[in-house]
């Protein structure tokens, strides 16, 4: 019998290799992250990776890149008096480190993926790049502000802390925008639930045992949260796609289509697959189920 699965997704596109023998790990990861780049680039004109800010916005494609924009100067106005000097941890494709340039301070970027690495140092030229995981990270250089705009989740909680502190100033200040686990937080086990991050409770209690003073706090949740809902209806339109041309296949092309299927299964995996399957028609990924596991917060610490 036909994995079900399987024959709903034959049509992702398959890479082609010289060396067919080979048993490489193919980086998905990475090539889901490029062609995300490029359509950011496309929808929004910037590789923009953070979510929007939807207060007075409707969550649709085309207001994506006003949202975006709302977000950005929202953080912005919880930088202190500059001009200042930047750590940005975890930077992204360097958008947010140009524009804090173009305002007149200094940033060095912090960032593991190589191919973020390359768009920073395109997008952003001046700053300094540090291609490695923050953990890796030293420099006998202090820094007035250390920024994690959606990364701080990937790093361990009280490594991030640390080092934070460690790299700047006795009067620098450390900037946090990210998710966090709600309280409420459930999970079935198998969805993937939209968001992440250290559990807010934990985090509080981390700043609490830190010598730091909190000098701003801002729940946004509710404000970031119709990005996910435009998310999904984006991954819905490529499942409905991939659904059109997969019943052409069936109907004239079915040994085609047997074969696509065969090497999507070898390439992606029955797992991977099922999960792709559910983002691409599922509908568990809603701003209100987003809204109950996560608190997505901005907070603003002074050295104390």
């Amino acid at each position: 019998m036909r994995d079900p699965v399987l024959n709903r997704l034959s049509l992702v596109p398959i890479r082609r290799y010289t060396r067919p023998m080979a048993r490489e790990k193919i980086n998905t990861q990475a090539i889901g992250l490029d062609a995300g780049l490029g359509f950011m680039r496309w929808l929004t004109g910037a590789e923009n990776l953070h979510y929007g800010l939807w207060t007075g916005l409707e969550p649709k494609a085309e207001n994506l890149g006003q949202a975006q924009a709302a977000y950005t100067d929202l953080l912005f106005s919880y930088l202190p008096d500059g001009p200042l000097s930047i750590l940005d941890v975890g930077g992204g494709a360097g958008e947010t480190a140009r524009k804090l340039i173009a305002l007149g301070h200094k940033v060095e970027i912090v960032v593991p993926s190589p191919l973020l690495a390359s768009r920073c140092r395109e997008n952003a030229p001046e700053a300094r790049v540090h291609e490695m995981i923050f953990e890796d990270f030293s420099s006998d250089k202090r820094f007035d502000l250390c920024l994690f705009s959606e990364s701080f989740q990937y790093i361990p909680l009280d490594t991030a802390l640390d080092k934070a502190l460690d790299h700047v100033t006795d009067k620098g200040h450390v900037l946090i925008a990210d998710c966090f686990r709600s309280d409420d937080f459930t999970s079935d086990g198998k969805t993937r639930i939209a968001g992440g991050g250290h559990p807010i409770s934990a985090f509080h209690a981390a700043i609490e045992t830190r010598p730091v003073t909190c000098l701003r706090d801002q729940d946004i949740t509710e404000a970031v949260a119709p990005s996910i809902d435009l998310e999904q209806t984006l991954f819905h339109v490529f499942g409905d796609a991939i659904s059109l041309v997969d019943a052409e296949l069936s109907a004239k092309r079915p040994k085609t289509r047997w074969l696509l299927s065969r090497a999507l299964g070898a390439l992606m995996g029955k797992r991977k697959l099922h999960r792709l399957d559910r983002r691409l028609r599922g509908n568990d990924r809603t701003s209100a189920v987003f809204s109950r596991n996560n608190r997505y917060v901005i907070t603003l610490l002074g050295r104390s």
